[in-house]
C-alpha cells in the first residue's frame, strides 16, 4: 500500500537522500541558505537546527517519533525555523555545532539538535529527544516549548550566551604552533599509550562500543616496521583477526559493518560506510604485505569486490552509505535464524556450517536469529563432526554462497547514492594498494574510472565539488575534498607512472593552499575562501572515523615535495607538525593518522626506476616494490625517452648514463648501491 503524501516541504528541490527523507514530513523544513537565515532575522525567531545523515538509526527514530507527528511539528512551525542539514554534504556545519554541543552537554553525536540565534549562535543544544518524558529525559514538545519561551522572554541573557558561545567556539579552534624541536620519542611514546588502551582479548581499544581503529592499527605497523616492536604487531594481528571473524564483518557480502556494539565485534551497528571499508581495506592490505598472511589479502579483496557490486555508480563513483535498517528493523537483511540455515543447507551441512558460523537455536540477536562470525576453528569442527578440512571448506564455500543467493532476495537496506569526493579519494587509494598487491587489473580500472568521474563531473572552474547526487555537483569543497584526492591521483601516479596523474595532483594542490592554508600559524583551515564563512573557522585537528585534512595533506606534501623538487612543500609539512606537535605528544589517539605522518617526515625512503615502464625487467622489480611494505616509500619512475620538464624528480634527473633498468634506493637519508633485477631488490628492500 503506497503511503499517502500529505506535506511537502521545501526539502523537496534538494539532492541529498537525507534531505529527501524528511521532504514529507509536517515540519517545515528549510534547507541551510539565505531564505532561512533571512526569515529567521525579519520575524526575530530562533532557529531548530537538525543535522544527521541518512544511514543513521537514531535519525530515523527521532523522524518517526517527532517529525512525523503532527502535534509537535505544529509546535516547531510556530515557534521556529526549522532546518534540516546532511552532516555528509555540510560537514563544516556539523563540526562547528557539534563542538557547541560538546561544549553545552559534555557529549555528542547524531541526530543533532542545536538551537540558534538569528545571528547562527547556538544557545541550547542537544541530540536525541523523545516524543515524551521517557527515561528521565524531558520529551522534546517540553523542550520545543522551553527553549522558545526562554529566547523570547530572557533576551539579555541569551545575549551573554551568545558572546559566551563565541568566545568558546573560537577558543576550540585556536591551535598555536609549538617550538619545541621535533623528536621520534613522540613515538613510542604514542605507542605506550595505545599499548595501554590495548583489549588483549579482543583486539581493538577500549570497550564496547567498539570501532574499528584503522589508522592506529596502521600507525603500529609503521611503528613495528620502524622498530621491531613484536608487540605493535600483535596488537595489529589480534584486531585484525578478530574483526575480521566477528559479526562486524559481513561473511557473506564482504565489507564492515560500522561499529560493534559490544567489545567481541560480535553484533554489529549494521550500516556500511564507504570511508570505513576504505580505510580498513588499506590497512588489511598493509598487514599482508608485512606478514605474508593470505587471510589479510582474502580479507581485503572481499571488501573491495563488494564495493564494486553495491556500492559503484554506473558513471564510476563510489556511493556513501547503506542503511542498518530495512523494513523497519535494524539488522533484518543480514541476521539468520538457525532453522532457515538447515532447511537450505539439509542437515548433514547445514549442522557443521552453524557450528563454524556461530548460529545456535536460540540465537545471538533479536528474534532468535544470528549474525554470522567465526565462532570455532576449522579444526574444531573438521574433529567434531568427523568431516575433513578440504571437505568442510567446500561445505562452508557452498553454505555461503546458498545463503547469499537467498540473501538477495530479502528487501535490501537504504543506500545513499551521494558521491562525496573525500570518501572516493579514500576509496581510489585502496582500490590503488588492491593493484599492488593483487595485480587484479579491474582493481586499477575501477580507481581510474573513480578518479576521471571526479575530475569531469566534479570540478567546476578547476575548483573540487564536495557532492554528486542526481546528475548535479554542488557545494564546494572542503579542505579534506581536496586533500584525500589529491592522494588518490598521487597513488594513482605510482602505478601508472602516467604524469598527467602528478600534474593534475599538483595543480589541486596548488589550489588547495591558496583556499585553505593559514599563512599566520600554519596548517590547512577546513574551509577555504571560497566556502560560507561560519562563525569560527576550524582546522578539524582530529583524526576520528576518517583522517583529518591536515594529517592526509601533511603525506601529500612530502611526496609533492620529493617529487616535483619544490622545497616549499616539504617546509609546509614541517609546519603542520609544529602546529600539531603537543597534540601528537598528549592525545595520541586522536590523532593516530598524523603521528603515521610524522613517521614518514622522519624516514622517507625514495624509490626511483630510470627505465621503460614496459621492460619485463623493469616490471618485475616494481611488483618487488609493491608486495613489500614499504610505508615511508615515494616511488618514482624516469623514461629515458621521455625526458620531464623543469625541476621534476630531482631524485633521478641527477643520475648519469647509466644500464637501463636501473633502481636507486635511499633509506634513512642513505643512498645505497643501484641494482638492476629483482632479486638485488628484494634484498635491499627489507
Amino acid at each position: 500500500m503506497i503511503k499517502e503524501l500529505k506535506y511537502t516541504n521545501r526539502l523537496i528541490h534538494e539532492t541529498s537522500p537525507y534531505l529527501l527523507q524528511h521532504s514529507h514530513n509536517p515540519v517545515d523544513w528549510y534547507p541551510w541558505g539565505d531564505e532561512a537565515l533571512a526569515r529567521a532575522k525579519k520575524e526575530d525567531k530562533p532557529m531548530l537546527l537538525s543535522i544527521g545523515y541518512s544511514s543513521c538509526h537514531w535519525c530515523h527514530v527521532m523522524e518517526n517519533e517527532s517529525f512525523e507527528n503532527e502535534a509537535i511539528a505544529k509546535i516547531m512551525n510556530e515557534r521556529f525555523v526549522n532546518i534540516k542539514v546532511d552532516r555528509e554534504e555540510r560537514p563544516d556545519l556539523d563540526e562547528l555545532y557539534m563542538n557547541a554541543v560538546q561544549v553545552m552537554t559534555g557529549g555528542g553525536g547524531w541526530p543533532m539538535t542545536v538551537f540558534l540565534t538569528p545571528d547562527l549562535v547556538p544557545f541550547h543544544a542537544g541530540t536525541y529527544f523523545p516524543p515524551e518524558d521517557r527515561g528521565g529525559m524531558p520529551g522534546f514538545p517540553k523542550i520545543l516549548v522551553v527553549v522558545s519561551d526562554y529566547y523570547r522572554n530572557h533576551r539579555e541573557e541569551v545575549g551573554k550566551m551568545e558572546a559566551q558561545m563565541k568566545h568558546a567556539l573560537h577558543q576550540m579552534v585556536e591551535i598555536v604552533p609549538s617550538q619545541e624541536t621535533i623528536d621520534e620519542k613522540i613515538l613510542a611514546k604514542a605507542f605506550e599509550t595505545f599499548e595501554s588502551q590495548f583489549d588483549s582479548n579482543y583486539g581493538g581499544f577500549g570497550r564496547a562500543p567498539k570501532f574499528p581503529s584503522s589508522m592506529a592499527l596502521s600507525f603500529l605497523l609503521r611503528y613495528w616496521k620502524r622498530t621491531g616492536s613484536k608487540e605493535a604487531l600483535r596488537m595489529v594481528e589480534v584486531s585484525l583477526e578478530k574483526m575480521a571473524n566477528g559479526g562486524i564483518y559481513d561473511h557473506l557480502g564482504g565489507g564492515f559493518h560500522r561499529y560493534s556494539v559490544d567489545e567481541r565485534w560480535l553484533i554489529p551497528h549494521f550500516e556500511k560506510m564507504l570511508y570505513d571499508n576504505a580505510l580498513l581495506s588499506r590497512t588489511y592490505f598493509e598487514a599482508y604485505q608485512a606478514t605474508g598472511e593470505e587471510r589479510y589479502r582474502r580479507v581485503a579483496e572481499e571488501v573491495l569486490n563488494y564495493v564494486i557490486r553495491e556500492m559503484k555508480s554506473p558513471e564510476g563513483g563510489f556511493y556513501s552509505t547503506q542503511d542498518a535498517d530495512s523494513e523497519g528493523e535494524e539488522g533484518k537483511f543480514y541476521v539468520w535464524p538457525r532453522d532457515q540455515i538447515k532447511e537450505m543447507l539439509g542437515k548433514e551441512k547445514g549442522t557443521p556450517f552453524c557450528a563454524y558460523y556461530g548460529v545456535t537455536p536460540q540465537g545471538n540477536f533479536e528474534g532468535e536469529s544470528s549474525v554470522l562470525n567465526i565462532a570455532s576453528t576449522m579444526e574444531k569442527i573438521s574433529e567434531l563432526y568427523g568431516i575433513s578440512i578440504p571437505e568442510l571448506e567446500e561445505v562452508l564455500e557452498e553454505g555461503r554462497k546458498k545463503l547469499f543467493g537467498e540473501r538477495e532476495k530479502r528487501v535490501r537496506p537504504g543506500r545513499d547514492e551521494k558521491i562525496l569526493t573525500s570518501w572516493n579519494g579514500l576509496m581510489i587509494s585502496s582500490f590503488v594498494d588492491g593493484f599492488k598487491v593483487t595485480e587484479n587489473e579491474k582493481y586499477l580500472e575501477g580507481a581510474k574510472k573513480a578518479a576521471r568521474f571526479i575530475l569531469e563531473e566534479m570540478r567546476k572552474d578547476g575548483h573540487l565539488m564536495r557532492v554528486f547526487h542526481q546528475g548535479k555537483s554542488q557545494v564546494k569543497g572542503y579542505s579534506e575534498d581536496y586533500a584525500f584526492f589529491i592522494q588518490a591521483l598521487i597513488d594513482l601516479y605510482e602505478v601508472t607512472f602516467e604524469i598527467d596523474w602528478l600534474k593534475k595532483a599538483d595543480d589541486l594542490n596548488r589550489r588547495m593552499v591558496h583556499q585553505f592554508w593559514d599563512e599566520r600559524n600554519g596548517g590547512f583551515f577546513f574551509t577555504g575562501k571560497e566556502n560560507e564563512p561560519l562563525i569560527a573557522r576550524s582546522k578539524n585537528p582530529y583524526d576520528n572515523v576518517i583522517p583529518s585534512s591536515n594529517s592526509v595533506a601533511l603525506f601529500n606534501l612530502i611526496r609533492l615535495g620529493y617529487l616535483t623538487g619544490e622545497e616549499t612543500l616539504k617546509q609546509k609539512a614541517e609546519q603542520i607538525i609544529h602546529l600539531f606537535y603537543k597534540f601528537l605528544s598528549e592525545h595520541p589517539s586522536g590523532f593516530t593518522h598524523m603521528l603515521s605522518g610524522l613517521s614518514f617526515f622522519l624516514d622517507p625512503e625514495e624509490i626511483g626506476i630510470i627505465g621503460s615502464k614496459n621492460d619485463l625487467r623493469a616490471k618485475s622489480m616494481l611488483q618487488e616494490i609493491y608486495r613489500a611494505y614499504l610505508p615511508n616509500k615515494i616511488l618514482s619512475l624516469k623514461d629515458p625517452q621521455e625526458p620531464i620538464e623543469g625541476s621534476w624528480f630531482p631524485f633521478l634527473m641527477e643520475k648519469g648514463v647509466i644500464e637501463v633498468p636501473t633502481t636507486f634506493v635511499c633509506k634513512r637519508f642513505t643512498c645505497l648501491p643501484p641494482v638492476r633485477n629483482e632479486k638485488e631488490l628484494k634484498k635491499i628492500l627489507k
